[in-house]
């Protein structure tokens, strides 16, 4: 296991999808890079990498710019660079339309539930062992599911969705601190 955890927000790069539901993880990243000592984001390994400080352990915060379906390549290069485990050392957060909004699911390990960004890493790292933490973004319901994510959030929504952020950031930091059980202990949805 590495000192290093690495903390990767998926999402689309570009102001044309800022704030839609596909991008929760890019929002959460960006909330733990301006927390503590602001961190800056620089261009490495296909994505924008910041190191920031959570609850005293240094972390590496990721958002890879490959477009969504094509994050694993970001990361594969980060896990191989840092030399890091993924079952330890890496984490995942994405958006999910099976959960309900604002809903938080962490799981060590599983299959991409239709998630094309986590297909792609599960893809490029070989391996479906590492954790990730599901924000939930709603049923589409009838509409296009793709065109959903793309959406932007609702005004009705949007207090629904700053809470879980901010439930995110400190699940995030209790993994980094606690581990993973503390984690999924504290914050998963109730049956989730």
């Amino acid at each position: 296991m590495s000192e290093r955890k690495l903390i990767v927000g998926l999402g689309n790069p570009g102001p044309k999808y800022e704030g839609t539901r596909h991008n929760v993880g890019f929002d959460v990243v960006d909330r733990l890079a301006q927390g503590g000592r602001p961190s800056s984001f620089s261009k490495k390994f296909d994505g924008l990498l910041a190191e920031a400080e959570l609850d005293f352990h240094r972390v590496l915060l990721l958002k890879p710019q490959t477009f969504m379906n094509l994050s694993g390549r970001s990361v594969r290069q980060a896990v191989q660079f840092y030399k890091l485990t993924p079952a330890d050392d890496l984490l995942v957060i994405c958006d999910d339309i099976s959960l309900p909004l604002g809903k938080l699911r962490i799981r060590p390990k599983g299959s991409d539930g239709g998630q094309k960004g986590l297909r792609d890493i599960i893809a490029q790292l070989g391996t479906p062992e590492f954790p990730r933490l599901r924000i939930g973004v709603g049923d589409p319901g009838p509409a296009d599911a793709a065109d959903y994510v793309l959406g932007r959030w609702r005004n009705t929504e949007r207090p629904v969705i700053d809470d879980a952020l901010i439930a995110a950031t400190q699940a995030v930091a209790v993994w980094v601190s606690q581990g993973l059980e503390a984690a999924m202990n504290r914050f998963n949805a109730p049956g989730g």
